[in-house]
């Protein structure tokens, strides 16, 4: 079974869904989850989890992430991209370049987005896109997102280019739709491109058929991030061997002969990635000043796999 990280090029016409489906067939193994869905019509990085690094799998899901899109002026969509049924159209000729930056800047910061009703945020059990196919729209609540960039790449209007650097939850269409509508004109997402995720790029991501060509050469383990790899911001501790029974049940341990660094001055804990002695990454902990003890955080090691 592989384990670790591997970033994939999302292509269009299917779903994230898909192609954790297709990667298993292409692994022979079932324990496989994404991190992040891309609409069908969405291509980009794709951070896949592999193993026991399925784990990891909220831990990415909570990253910014960059995106490229083209959004369309003078069209309102029920879907908010061009997939939709068109709501509205309006003419465009009123619209100026200094328009267009003034109102994509306005919405760098913090803003109130409205999720879009076709969408997988559940209510009731039931998603919301489940509900706008049912021809039913129900009131959402607003979510507070962090837009941190908007770079205007190119204005050829009707369409707008533009690269988005935002915090996780953010609809890129509804942030286009919200841009349209702050022009007075409406508007829609024609494309997007998503290219990166944490530390994944689009320029390292890996196609399909790529993945299958280098599970065939024996050669897929070079394209995983390992696990601790995931954490290499943190320090590094191996436990010594009287503590491995705790270490192997979750336990807290004791920082004495932990060598942890002095946290002199410090108002945060310093959080470890804690091996055993054979150098297999447990899991992640915190340590714990006051009561001298390493509190875990996020376990990896799976006794059912290690015996």
């Amino acid at each position: 079974m592989f384990h670790g990280v591997i970033n994939i090029h999302k292509e269009k016409g299917f779903t994230s869904h898909d192609a954790v489906a297709k990667l298993r067939g292409i692994l022979k193994q079932k324990k496989i989850g994404h991190t992040g869905t891309l609409d069908p019509d969405a291509e980009g990085v794709l951070p896949v989890c592999l193993g026991k690094a399925t784990k990891l799998c909220d831990f990415l899901t909570d990253k910014d992430k960059v995106y490229e899109t083209v959004l369309l002026l003078g069209k309102t969509t029920d879907t908010q991209d061009v997939t939709g049924a068109v709501l509205k159209e309006k003419e465009i000729s009123g619209v100026t370049e200094d328009a267009v930056f003034d109102a994509a800047r306005s919405f760098e910061g913090e803003y109130e987005q409205i999720p879009p009703m076709y969408s997988a945020l559940k209510v009731g059990g039931k998603k919301l896109y489940e509900l706008a196919r049912e021809g039913i729209t129900i009131e959402r609540k607003a979510r507070r997102v962090a837009i941190y960039q908007i770079v205007i790449k190119e204005i050829q209007l009707p369409r707008i280019r533009m690269e988005i650097s935002c915090s996780k939850g953010t609809y890129i269409r509804t942030l286009c739709h919200d841009i349209g509508e702050k022009l007075g004109v409406g508007g829609c997402m024609e494309t997007l491109l998503r290219t990166q995720v944490e530390r994944f790029q689009l320029c390292d991501s890996l196609k399909l058929e790529e993945v299958e060509r280098l599970a065939a050469e024996g050669k897929l383990t070079e394209a995983l991030v390992p696990i601790d790899e995931m954490f290499s911001q943190y320090g590094k501790l191996t436990a010594p061997e009287k503590y491995e029974k705790l270490l192997y049940n979750g336990n807290a341990l004791p920082s004495e002969g932990m060598q942890v660094k002095d946290a002199h001055g410090r108002r945060d804990n310093i959080i470890y990635r804690i091996y055993d002695k054979k150098g297999i990454v447990i899991g992640l902990y915190e340590h714990d000043r006051q009561r001298q003890i390493l509190k875990l955080l996020k376990m990896f090691w799976d006794r059912s796999e290690n015996g």
